[in-house]
């Protein structure tokens, strides 16, 4: 079984991937947040944040007399963060929350990938006051599990084995591929109240085709030593989207999923 997180945030690449997922999904997460009703002086922690675009969001709407925790295992790309923003690094699959009880917790793309992601769930909803709210955003690779829905010629076909390869990484790593889907149910069994959730599925977004071209470069090297694809097939697809015989690529179906704890 594989270890670790496989697209590291040390890596060149992360930064064009945590671009192009702000660009794709932050209009999503920032809908829930309005819906919310996330307001002036909530304390808010922001779970696995990678960039700094929602954590600066989130201070903005607070306000100074809110608090914003942004954590995550690395936090070299939060550099960006608003003074209004504590930054701190944290573990959710083995560290406690932050301490005192907040009104808003959010985690997108990130227990997915946390092995231990029954007692994280546990733990974060701990850290809620009552009244306070839950957001989870995951994506659920097994709901659509092609980049190229529409397979239609051979530039389509190695996306899709591409993309299959990559999966296998991260279910060798112990992300679970069928996790957003169980969401609600999840939040239920939390004994949280109110839970809602609903999905989102762009195709032909430019951003899709950033996030795909850095993620197959996050991992070209991954996938030519478990013998999933070649350096000549990374590369054809490669020069694939950099001339725009892929135009219609896809990303897994996000599930954003919501509960108030009582």
């Amino acid at each position: 079984m594989g270890e670790g997180y496989l697209l590291q945030n040390q890596q060149p690449e992360a930064g064009e991937r945590f671009t192009a997922l702000a660009r794709l999904l932050d209009p999503v997460t920032c809908r829930h947040f309005d819906r919310l009703g996330v307001a002036e002086n909530w304390r808010c922690w922001e779970i696995g944040a990678g960039g700094a675009t929602i954590p600066n969001w989130l201070a903005r709407r607070v306000g100074p007399g809110g608090e914003v925790i942004a954590t995550d295992i690395d936090t070299g790309w939060l550099d960006s963060a608003d003074p209004g923003v504590e930054v701190r690094r944290h573990d959710v699959g083995a560290e406690p929350p932050p301490t005192g009880e907040l009104d808003l917790v959010h985690a997108r793309l990130v227990l997915t990938h946390v092995p231990a992601r029954e007692a994280a769930l546990r733990a974060i909803v701990s850290a809620l006051r009552p009244g306070g709210w839950l957001l989870l955003e995951e994506a659920d690779p097994q709901l659509q599990p092609l980049i190229c829905p529409d397979e239609y010629g051979p530039e389509q076909r190695l996306a899709n084995r591409l993309r299959q390869g990559f999966r296998s990484l991260m279910a060798h790593r112990q992300a679970d591929l069928g996790y957003g889907r169980t969401l609600p149910r999840l939040l239920r069994a939390e004994g949280l109240a109110e839970v809602g959730a609903d999905g989102f599925f762009p195709i032909t977004d430019p951003a899709c085709t950033v996030l795909e071209r850095a993620t197959v470069e996050q991992v070209a090297d991954r996938l030519i030593a478990a013998g999933l694809a070649t350096r000549e097939e990374i590369d054809e697809h490669l020069a694939n989207l950099a001339a725009g015989r892929l135009p219609d690529l896809a990303t897994s179906p996000l599930i954003s999923a919501w509960g108030r704890r009582p």
